[in-house]
């Protein structure tokens, strides 16, 4: 009977993490595996209108699986502008907002 080698881990996985996995017992390995496919559809949700900017309104929510897109009125950040006091926002502007990492991101797309 030959005997194999264990599998090769994947070059950016941390040292310890590569050094320290095949030392773990089936059960272990097993529950880490739970683990990592958990973390995983935890960072690929779906964004949903809670996670969304307060003044954000959706406005396609059919981009397969890539975000929502929502329109947005927005301050311009110029402190001497009317937007970043009581004034009126500029836009609306669309944006796309998606999970990049399980990190909330926002992508700009333009005007209506």
């Amino acid at each position: 009977m030959v005997e194999q080698d264990p599998p090769v881990p994947p070059g950016q996985l941390p040292k310890y993490l590569a050094e320290g996995l095949p030392k773990q017992d089936s059960e272990t390995l097993a529950e880490t595996r739970k683990y990592i496919e958990e973390l995983l559809a935890w960072r690929e949700r779906p964004v949903e209108e809670g996670d969304l900017p307060e003044e954000a309104e959706p406005v396609d929510e059919s981009t397969h699986g890539q975000g929502t897109v929502v329109e947005e009125m927005v301050t311009c950040g110029d402190e001497s502008c009317a937007c970043m006091t009581d004034g009126e926002k500029h836009g609306p502007y669309l944006y796309r907002y998606y999970r990049e990492d399980g990190t909330l991101t926002s992508e700009y797309l333009g005007k209506p």
